[in-house]
């Protein structure tokens, strides 16, 4: 591509619900650019931005695809995103990376739920938007609905520039609200006719609805609307990029990918309105400095997505923001306080990539092999170590326990997971209470998809199922319990005696103490002693769980001068704490998880009961933002599958976090299933 400035780059991410076909439109307006020399299809699998096998597969976007061309004299890289929430996590790097939004809405379903989503998120980043409706020729497509459900949604600042002519198989052009003439398409090809009659009417009143949105970015325009003077279409024009860039106004342009009316129309607002990286202002940093996007500036840059690939290494994307960055230059990160060494620039293609010797600011491109540097960080120069705020990703909450299918996929599986993770910033890989390594995940899409990448690219095959439960062991009552073991042999023997009270330490642990007289337990076998309960306690006597909150005493006991040693002393005060535990009323405890879930108000009672329904209990309810927030308390059982099962139950409106608050009593015909469990396993082990 060739060089350019940030007043002439246009950044922009198009998102929308999961099928409103934003892979789609990216293909044809990279196609009518000639950006490609073929006009894909992502039910085909040609699309040039869905490259990954998983995507070809599942026919949807699962990672974010780049794709730039230019036209009247601007440089467009859209930035093409997931629509399913499992994947929402390319969506915020997208957002992060970029100046602008194209909100694609499918005009047969209107605003969904991931609609509300995406906007969320570019309204977290204070992104101009615009609006596309597209899949006008789809059956029950409804221009008219769709636009009454964004206003109701997102406000009078929605603003139709286009009207459809025409829906579902009679869709065949649009009517320009600004300058007043329609557009019919006939062999792909649009032309230029007057408005239809049975139109004009509904014109007129969009074109009202237009000049008063775009009088809301103008003062001078707002006075001349209030004194009833002719507005001309280059004021409305005006109007429409400053409304459009301070987020004023949201122009609304109607057509149809998959027959390509409205794209290349689409692209000539894209070029005209949206924000230009110069336009969009600086950036703060962590210490509020502000960064001018200026190419003479010093340098500073943004890593907003990680690639891991096991031929090509780790793709780190970036976004200049100020100053250039040079092919075979050394960089400081900031946000690391390490030195990086930058190899080959590249401009990113689909999955094709253009070598480039420099990126300067505004500009988005990749470089390989970075080795410290994470996604999010901030890359600058050493003289000037600006860091700039990360960026902040939804938090994983479906959790599955992972284990090699293999004995070969053992030794391939822990460097495997750490290759996955520098791309995955919504997943984590964490030890349970439980002893099992899990993986945390947004939801169950997510997890399929790791794990095939685990197989597809880095050789390590796993197993994923529900995770133990951390459950603990505890005792109620108090007992005295003797433990002796004998062996004798051939030479020294074994010979260890002790009595132990075992008696309740609610919230203390496990606590030792000895109140031996008289030598009747020699003071060097009471370490012996203590490793025998400490090490029995965290095997579990029960069901196989912890054994926790109680306190032991060695109080008495006896040894033999020859044939005593400390081992013999453990075993035996192993023997002591198993008899005496089911002494002692033992019961079985379970962690109970503070929730906090986040719905509209519609779903309230819906969730309640689902709560109630998971042995929960309703601790409050408030609420933020616009969302009703309930606060429980649910034993963890019940919630490894809750991610999925609230997005089903609440249409993917619903959120929820969970922490672990405390520890209590399982419930007694849900403890003697998880003891004859235990007791089962160990049958079958031996």
């Amino acid at each position: 591509m060739k060089p350019t400035t940030p007043d002439r780059i246009r950044n922009v991410a198009l998102i929308a619900h999961g099928g409103a076909g934003k892979t789609s439109l990216a293909e044809a307006m990279l196609f009518d650019a000639g950006a490609i020399p073929r006009l894909g299809s992502v039910e085909a699998g040609t699309a040039a931005l869905d490259w990954e096998p998983d995507e070809q597969r599942r026919h949807h976007s699962i990672n974010l695809g780049i794709g730039s061309f230019e036209t009247e004299g601007a440089r467009i890289t859209l930035v093409d995103t997931p629509g399913y929430a499992d994947f929402q996590a390319d969506v915020v790097q997208a957002l992060a990376a970029v100046d602008a939004a194209i909100v694609v809405v499918d005009a047969s379903a209107g605003v969904e739920v991931g609609t509300d989503a995406v906007w969320r998120l570019a309204d977290a980043r204070r992104l101009p938007r615009m609006v596309f409706v597209n899949k006008m020729d789809r059956e029950n497509a409804n221009y008219d609905a769709t636009l009454d459900q964004l206003k109701a949604a997102f406000g009078p600042k929605i603003a139709p520039v286009y009207l459809p002519i025409g829906s579902a198989e009679s869709f065949r052009g649009y009517i320009d609200v600004v300058e007043q003439h329609a557009s019919i398409y006939a062999n792909g090809e649009p032309k230029e006719v007057p408005i239809p009659d049975e139109m004009r009417a509904t014109e007129e009143s969009r074109r009202q609805a237009l000049i008063e949105a775009a009088a809301e970015a103008s003062d001078e325009l707002m006075l001349k609307y209030l004194e009833g003077e002719a507005i001309s279409d280059a004021e409305i024009e005006t109007a429409l990029h400053t409304g459009t860039r301070d987020g004023s106004v949201v122009p609304v342009f109607v057509g149809s990918a998959h027959r390509n009316i409205g794209v290349r129309e689409l692209i000539r607002m894209i070029a005209r309105h949206v924000p230009s990286a110069a336009e969009v202002g600086g950036r703060t940093t962590t210490d509020d400095k502000l960064i001018e996007p200026d190419p003479a500036g010093p340098f500073v840059a943004q890593v907003f997505k990680i690639t891991a690939d096991p031929f090509v290494g780790r793709l780190t994307y970036l976004r200049v923001l100020s100053g250039s960055l040079r092919s075979q230059s050394h960089v400081w990160n900031s946000t690391r306080g390490e030195d990086e060494r930058i190899g080959q620039l590249l401009l990113l293609h689909g999955k094709d990539q253009e070598p480039t010797g420099e990126l300067k600011a505004g500009e988005i491109g990749a470089v390989a092999k970075l080795s410290v540097t994470e996604t999010g960080d901030t890359l600058a120069t050493k003289e000037r170590p600006l860091v700039l705020p990360p960026i902040e990703f939804p938090a994983p909450t479906l959790t599955v326990a992972i284990e090699p299918v293999s004995k070969s996929d053992l030794d391939k599986m822990g460097p495997a997971l750490q290759r996955m993770l520098e791309e995955e910033p919504t997943a984590r890989v964490e030890r349970s209470d439980a002893g099992e390594q899990v993986l945390i995940t947004i939801g169950d899409a997510h997890t399929a998809v790791i794990t095939e990448r685990l197989k597809r690219k880095f050789g390590a095959a796993i197993a994923t199922r529900t995770p133990r439960v951390p459950y603990r062991e505890t005792i109620r009552g108090k007992t005295q319990a003797h433990g002796r073991y004998k062996k004798q042999t051939g030479g020294h023997g074994m010979f260890g005696d002790v009595w132990i009270e075992l008696e309740p330490n609610p919230g203390g642990g496990l606590e030792f103490t000895e109140k031996v007289v008289g030598g009747s337990v020699p003071r060097q076998y009471f370490p012996g002693v203590e490793k025998g309960i400490r090490e029995t306690a965290a095997e579990g006597v029960v069901a196989g769980y912890p054994l926790s909150d109680f306190k032991a005493t060695l109080y008495d006991g006896s040894f033999h001068t020859v044939d005593s040693n400390e081992l013999s002393f453990k075993i035996a005060a192993s023997m002591a704490l198993k008899e005496g535990v089911q002494q002692a009323k033992p019961v079985l405890l379970e962690p109970i998880m503070a929730v906090q879930v986040r719905i509209p108000e519609t779903f309230m009672g819906e969730v309640n009961r689902d709560l109630n329904g998971r042995r929960g209990r309703v601790m409050g309810m408030d609420s933020a933002n616009g969302m009703q927030v309930i606060t429980a308390h649910v034993p963890q059982a019940e919630l490894f599958s809750y991610a999925t099962e609230l997005r089903s139950l609440t249409g993917g409106r619903g959120t929820f976090s969970a922490t672990l608050d405390h520890y209590e009593e399982v419930p007694a015909h849900l403890a003697e299933k998880v003891i004859a469990e235990h007791r089962k396993e160990l049958a079958e082990s031996h």
